[in-house]
């Protein structure tokens, strides 16, 4: 496939509750600050990022939430009618098309369709171009579904050219697929938290994407981990203590210290073990005890993403 110049697009994906919206945030805010132009993409979700930047509420419209950053909420009916409008450009000639029943049955029964309206609308903004001729986002972040729909997601413009070649479809298919595939343009982030179950979800689809899609995992961010408190030192001595020797709040108070020490260790463990498989050193964010969904907390995290390597690689 040819080469089609784009903005760089960063797919975010992980199981749901481990804080992809969160990380989606400090991604733009941490570029933005950089002086990108970010566009962040989010598919038919909860909306919760209007809160991490102090913003009103993202709709279905692109709106600017904060210096150099747009955002849009997409609805898969009118991102399929927009994308219609685009290939086939006469507005009148779609309506006529997409209001027949045959069509709409069609549209419903198919698989994929509105999963392509949302991922081929964030994709069609990589290569949306400012009246200047520049690209009008110098970075386009989609905040996708959870790992199992992303997956799914991904495979649509692979069924495209299957079932659908030489449509109009195709071509624009094509060109996602090798922005996909072009590591130096796209990078899948893959957020997890450090529990065996996201852990092990996230190994997954790690080895799917990259066994089915032929795309590898380019960032892996591991989020909400506590700060260690103990010292090797300090651990080897804990262990040593019995509660037998103490009082019952003094057991109470050194049983809790020893199930922090535990999941400490099972935190490093399971990071250790997510690194081994996708061959990735894990970049760590600290588990937020407050401002979570909030701007000052998207600063913080945003923060500390820039000091461990760069943004875009």
């Amino acid at each position: 496939m040819p080469f089609v110049p784009s903005s760089h697009f960063l797919i975010v994906t992980g199981k749901g509750g481990v804080g992809k919206t969160t990380i989606t945030a400090a991604y733009a805010y941490a570029l933005s600050a950089q002086g990108k132009r970010v566009l962040v993409v989010m598919c038919r979700t909860k909306e919760r990022l209007s809160s991490m930047f102090d913003s009103s509420t993202i709709g279905p419209d692109i709106k600017r939430i904060a210096p150099n950053i747009w955002a849009v909420n997409i609805n898969p009916e009118q991102a399929l009618e927009e994308y219609g409008q685009k290939i086939l450009r006469a507005r009148l000639f779609y309506k006529w098309i997409l209001n027949n029943r045959h069509i709409q049955k069609l549209i419903k029964v198919t698989p994929g369709v509105q999963d392509w309206s949302m991922l081929g609308k964030a994709w069609w903004h990589t290569t949306e171009l400012h009246p200047t001729g520049k690209f009008k986002y110098d970075v386009v972040i989609l905040d996708a579904p959870p790992i199992g729909h992303s997956l799914e997601m991904l495979h649509v413009p692979k069924i495209i050219l299957d079932v659908a070649p030489h449509t109009i479809l195709t071509r624009d298919a094509e060109k996602a697929i090798a922005l996909f595939k072009n590591p130096q343009r796209c990078s899948i982030v893959l957020v997890a938290l450090a529990e065996e179950m996201p852990v092990a979800e996230s190994i997954e689809f790690a080895q799917k994407l990259s066994s089915e899609l032929g795309i590898g995992i380019k960032k892996l961010i591991v989020n909400a981990v506590l700060p260690q408190l103990f010292s090797d030192e300090e651990r080897r001595a804990l262990d040593c203590f019995s509660t037998e020797a103490f009082s019952p709040n003094q057991q109470t108070i050194l049983s809790s210290l020893k199930d922090r020490m535990l999941r400490e260790q099972s935190q490093q463990c399971l990071i250790r073990s997510l690194e081994k498989h996708l061959l990735l050193k894990a970049r760590v964010l600290p588990f937020l005890f407050e401002d979570t969904v909030t701007f000052k907390g998207t600063q913080y995290l945003a923060s500390k993403l820039e000091t461990q390597g760069t943004l875009l690689d």
